[in-house]
């Protein structure tokens, strides 16, 4: 079962909440044990760009979780945003009729 909030959570908000702040790290310490640059966590964590599948494969082999899971998360914040934006177009579709 997905887990729904008031609003879509960015990745990078989860990253910098749920493992950063409670650890005391810094996005460029992490950079640098993921073996990536500096940029790219702070980028993540600051919410400006999304989670690709080379960081999600690293991040899940640091912190011991699944690249799925980050995948995921990403996934989940993209189709809640779009949908949100696109939520008047989307009403104007008549869905189709199931076959008698």
């Amino acid at each position: 079962m997905a887990l729904k909030f008031a609003r879509p959570v960015h990745p990078g908000e989860f990253l910098r909440e749920e493992y950063l702040l409670p650890l005391g790290m810094r996005a460029g310490t992490l950079a640098t044990k993921l073996n990536l640059p500096r940029t790219r966590i702070e980028r993540i964590a600051k919410e400006e760009i999304g989670i690709t599948p080379d960081t999600a494969l690293r991040l899940a082999r640091y912190f011991n979780t699944t690249p799925e899971f980050w995948m995921n998360f990403q996934q989940s914040y993209e189709l809640e945003t779009e949908a949100l934006k696109l939520a008047p177009e989307l009403e104007k579709i008549e869905p189709m009729e199931a076959a008698a």
